[in-house]
Order: structure tokens, then sequence, then C-alpha cells
């Protein structure tokens, strides 16, 4: 969006006091995200009644998933762009829509952005490569394929060419996202494209320069197939990150949540990847409190965590929504419950966390400095730690160069981050 409002002779300000026109990008995949985009807007539209703003503008997917009721209830906001019309903000400037909604299906068309589109990062080290949009599947918990469509795939060669671009930029880390980025290509066989999918794209990108990592956010249990671990084990700067969110282990739970696989499975997969590649880092995802989970039902599933032993995971408590088809499933588990067992699993998590942090200290790692936090003390990244969800390290140095690598010898270790001295 910055890309084509920078297009259309606007100039970029981060600060809204400064701001004639503000945007809000909105998300409303669970309550909690709702809520903070809700708030967002509820303070931003204040600069229209005290400051310069003149234009408030609200898009993504909080405008898709509640449409007219969402206008209806924000007068205050001039337009609505859902998450199919993102490329037509300059349009919805110069020429306001008819009841200040703009909303595209997202079914239909693709608007991915190509290598010719021009972009405008908000990173310095690395930068998102988006290489799908959408997603088939029919997880009854999930509002995302009706925000997002289904499954569209960006070519092989689009995507490689942006990958170029990015490099030649000065980015040192290319991070390979979609919604589903595993199923990434299944969609381009009919359009003839047989040999699309993500173990040959990762593999063309790790060959356009050995400097750089690359790294791809998200697989899942089926995707993440023998092909996928072999071509990421071949190449050295393909980091050896898996994030697979699984979201439960017990087959009933799974089975509810139109999730297709079971612990067997689970434990086989981890324990290939720790095979093929002994230093992998494994990143999940959990759901607590999902209809009809018991307390032994959430008790086995700990008992998984800690024989499995994560690198990092996250949790969330079901987030209930009528627009979903979770929401008519019997056996709701009450807030409070569902609360605590997202404590429970945390807390177990953060022991494993502190433990396999320990394992660190003396080690030398080349890690990406994104950060100067104050003189002589950065904040940067491992190959084992992925942006913005993991921990990060904190670099005593007096010659570290943001978005360059350093080697780091880690000396001490926190709950989740680590600490560190160059070499």
């Amino acid at each position: 969006m910055m890309g084509e409002l920078a297009s259309g002779g606007f100039t970029i300000t981060p600060d809204p006091a400064n701001a004639d026109i503000i945007i809000v990008n909105t998300c409303s995949f669970i309550e909690s995200a709702i809520n903070e985009s809700v708030d967002e807007i509820l303070e931003l539209a204040e600069f229209k009644k005290s400051g310069r703003c003149e234009r408030f503008i609200v898009t993504g997917c909080l405008p898709e998933r509640f449409r007219e009721t969402l206008a209806e209830s924000l007068p205050e906001v001039d337009a609505f762009l859902g998450t199919g019309a993102y490329h037509k903000i300059t349009e919805v400037l110069t020429h306001p829509p008819d009841q200040g909604l703009c909303l595209l299906p997202p079914l239909t068309g693709l608007p991915l952005q190509t290598h010719d589109t021009l972009r405008i990062p908000t990173t310095t080290a690395m930068a998102y490569l988006k290489v799908t949009e959408g997603c088939n599947r029919h997880c009854t918990y999930c509002i995302i394929p009706k925000l997002r469509g289904r499954l569209r795939s960006r070519t092989i060669a689009d995507i490689e060419a942006e990958a170029r671009q990015l490099i030649s930029s000065g980015f040192r880390e290319m991070v390979i996202i979609g919604q589903d980025t595993g199923c990434y290509g299944q969609d381009l066989a009919s359009q003839g494209y047989p040999d699309e999918s993500l173990p040959p794209l990762l593999e063309k990108i790790a060959k356009i320069s050995s400097d750089t990592w690359i790294r791809f956010l998200y697989g899942s249990p089926d995707t993440t197939d023998e092909k996928l671990i072999r071509t990421m084990a071949a190449h050295e700067n393909i980091c050896a990150y898996f994030d697979i969110p699984i979201q439960h282990t017990r087959s009933k739970i799974l089975n509810r949540m139109g999730r297709h696989y079971d612990e067997s499975t689970l434990l086989r997969l981890f324990d290939n990847i720790r095979k093929v590649i002994p230093k992998a880092a494994l990143r999940t995802t959990i759901m607590v409190g999902f209809p009809g989970e018991t307390d032994n039902d959430f008790k086995q599933m700990l008992d998984f965590i800690t024989t499995v032993r994560f690198d990092h995971l996250g949790a969330f408590t079901y987030s209930d929504s009528e627009d979903l088809s979770s929401h008519g499933l019997s056996g709701h588990v009450p807030a409070d419950v569902a609360q605590e067992r997202h404590h429970v699993l945390m807390s177990a998590q953060a022991k494993i966390s502190a433990e396999k942090n320990q394992t660190h200290i003396g080690h030398i790692y080349p890690v990406l400095v994104e950060e100067e936090i104050e003189a002589e003390l950065f904040t940067g990244r491992t190959s084992f730690q992925a942006p913005e969800v993991d921990g990060i390290i904190y670099i005593d140095s007096a010659d570290a160069v943001v978005g360059e690598f350093s080697h780091v010898k880690i000396c001490d270790a926190l709950e989740y981050d680590l600490r560190g001295e160059t070499i």
C-alpha cells in the first residue's frame, strides 16, 4: 500500500500527528486481534477531531469480516478497504467509494504483488517475501479462507526476480511467507506449472546468494515431507528452522478442528527432522480450550510438549465467534479454564526454553544484527530465531553493523533471549 501511495505522489510519515491521511491496517483472526484493531482505530480517530487529519481509512481483515456492520459502528472512518482491495488505496483517496466501502471479493483476482510492484520496506536487515495468498483448508476454528480466499501462488520465476531485487538492495534474510506457505504451488499445476512447489522455490532463492539467509514460515505436518527436509539440509543458507503449527495432539480434538493427522504422525515427523538435521530448530503453535478439550486431553498434550521439547512454542486460547464452524460444536470450555491451561502450558515451555538457551552458552554463532538500542549494545538473531515471534540476542559490540552478520559468542542465557559479544 505504501508503494501504491508513493507512486500516486503521496509522502509517507510515521507520525500520525503530521498526517493529512491516516490508514490503519487491521487483523481479525482472533478476538484479541479484533480488540487491538478497534482500540487502535479509536485512538487514531482522535487525530481527525483535534489534529490535521482530513481522511481516515481502515483496511484489511476487520472490514472484510464485519463489512457494513463495521461501517455503521465507526462513522469517523471515511473509507474501508477489504483484503482484496488494498491495491485500490490511491483510487479510494482520490475517488471515495459509495457508502465508504471498497470490498472486492477475495476469491477472485490475485491481487498479489509481482516483482515489478513498488514496495517501501519497513524492515532493515530482513525482508518478507510473500509467495501465496489464501488457503484451501477447512479448519473449523479459522476465518482466514473467508477473508483471504482460496490459495493463489506466484510463479517461481516471479518470486525469484523479487528476491534478487531485495538481495541486491542489501537485505540479508529472505523470509518466505503466506497463509499456508507449505502448500505453495498446489494451484499452479492446472495453469501449466507442474513443477512449482516449495522445495524447488527454496533451492532457487538459496542459490542467488550464499551470504543471504532463507527462512520460510509457516509449514504444516502434511506438507513438511522428506523432499522439503532434504532440500533444507542441502543448503547451508536455508535456515534449519521448522515452524509447524500443530494446534493440538489429541486425535478427537484434531478431527473436530479439521486437522488430518494424529500424535504418532507428529512424533515421526519431528523425529525425522532431527534425524536428518540434528541441529534443526522446531517451533509450533498450540491452541488450548478448543470445544471438547478435557483435562485429560490437555494433560496428554502437555506430555507431548515435554517429550518433543520444542525450541520455540506459542500458544493461544480458543477464540469463539458465530461465523466459525467450531461455534456450533458441543463442549465449549469455560474461559477461566482455558486461560489456566494456557498459563500451565507456557510455564512448561518457559522452562524448556530456558534449559535449551543454557546449552548455547560458550558457542559462537553468526548473528544478523538488526538494531542498535544504545551505544555499543545491539540486538540481532541467529538462524534458529525467527523475527518477531522468538527471542533475540543482545550483542555487546563496538563494531557491529546493523544489517550485517557478526560472529557472536554467547555469554549469558535468559528465559527466551540470549546475550553475547562479537569476536
